[in-house]
């Protein structure tokens, strides 16, 4: 009897493994980026037809994260190569999350703190080499991009240049819908505290790279960690950032401490990022930077990505990301302003981006006019990157 009831114990087991294995990441992924359900949105014909005119771009997503195949299309979470064309989309920054501190919020969290990253790619069985190195990490998930861009090379093309970026924009000018990826990196931290460590990523790919995410790192002090807003760079991450700008690689303020950004203003003399954001005065909230920083971030050239999601904007409808966008423009003006959705970044939104006519239409509705429009919605970023990226 004991040896029936082992064998039912073990069958149990793998059963629940084979489980966890095989639903659980969709389970989860599902559960954190969701859409809130709604009706169609209305988007009247004229509407439409600029939005067919506009060459649209966003500077954040977190997609690869969650170890979908990019050329699918899928019914869960907000993006994916499919809806990109749905959406118009020509640039997508597709970045890479390679920790998160379990219990994450915005006010404080610590480095030290259950990592939740690592369970996730237990689940997804990525790697084994990727499941505590968080440069691996990084370079598994730009591996699939690299895998989308072998797979479907009508679909997706990687820009790591300005002759990568013009040869896009002709493609799509001629009638693809190609949609140009750049890799971007959440968090310093993916540099395991190795300078080093930022040639893997820029030959991998990488052309962007945010100094901090939801904690402390090697880097300097995070928005949302234990040093505090008046915390700035280390000695290391000042050589990460002087390292960035010889290589021609951007730099991203978004979960940046206050002083963090001061100190990188007062080093740099090229323009930076803030990728994924609100306006601080229109929505109040830490997570967004106070008003003055913004306009000095913009003052310098730099580029302020608008987010889609309820707690930087205040409210994720279509109109409620327009109201955003306009005070962003009111703020820091409309050469600065560009998209930054935070998609499939463990955020609700109210629109995925096959609908991203719905903000076109409320743009619209908002009193902005067409080249301001065609500005924020992809212009803006274009024009960034084509002085940003290496020429070849």
């Amino acid at each position: 009897m004991w040896r029936i009831i082992a064998r039912l114990v073990l069958f149990a087991i793998i059963i629940g493994l084979l489980a966890f294995f095989s639903l659980g990441p969709g389970l989860v992924d599902d559960r954190l980026n969701p859409v809130t359900e709604h009706d169609p949105w209305p988007v009247s014909p004229a509407a439409m037809a600029m939005h067919e005119r506009l060459i649209i771009g966003d500077l954040h997503a977190d997609t690869l994260l969650w170890n979908r195949d990019l050329t699918e299309r899928y019914e869960r979470g907000h993006v994916d190569l499919p809806r990109l064309a749905d959406g118009n989309v020509a640039l997508q920054v597709f970045t890479t999350v390679t920790k998160s501190p379990s219990g994450l919020n915005y006010q404080e969290n610590s480095a030290e703190a259950r990592d939740d990253i690592t369970a996730l790619f237990i689940g997804q069985l990525r790697p084994l080499n990727a499941w505590q190195d968080l440069t691996q990490r990084a370079l598994v998930q730009a591996n699939a991009l690299r895998a989308a861009e072998k797979a479907a090379p009508e679909m997706l093309k990687i820009i790591r240049t300005r002759d990568d970026l013009a040869d896009l924009l002709e493609r799509r000018a001629n009638g693809e819908k190609v949609v140009g990826g750049i890799l971007g990196a959440e968090g310093g931290h993916a540099l395991s505290g190795e300078l080093g460590n930022l040639d893997k990523l820029f030959d991998a790919g990488f052309r962007l790279v945010g100094l901090t995410h939801f904690f402390d790192n090697e880097l300097g002090a995070s928005l949302h960690g234990e040093a505090g807003a008046e915390n700035g760079l280390t000695d290391f991450g000042r050589a990460v950032v002087g390292k960035m700008i010889e290589k021609r690689m951007i730099i991203d303020l978004a979960h940046a401490s206050p002083r963090v950004a001061e100190e990188v203003l007062e080093m740099v003399d090229v323009p930076v990022v803030v990728s994924h954001t609100g306006i601080r005065s229109h929505c109040e909230t830490v997570r967004n930077f106070p008003d003055d920083l913004m306009r000095a971030i913009a003052e310098e050239g730099g580029l302020i990505g608008i987010g889609f999601w309820e707690d930087v904007t205040c409210d994720e409808t279509p109109a409620g990301v327009a109201g955003a966008i306009v005070s962003a423009i009111d703020i820091v003006g409309e050469d600065h302003v560009a998209l930054g959705s935070d998609y499939d970044g463990s955020v609700r939104v109210a629109f995925d981006v096959s609908e991203l006519a719905a903000l076109t239409q409320a743009l619209i509705d908002s009193g902005l006019d067409e080249p301001t429009i065609a500005k924020v919605m992809g212009g803006n970023m274009v024009r960034f990157l084509d002085a940003a990226l290496p020429e070849a």
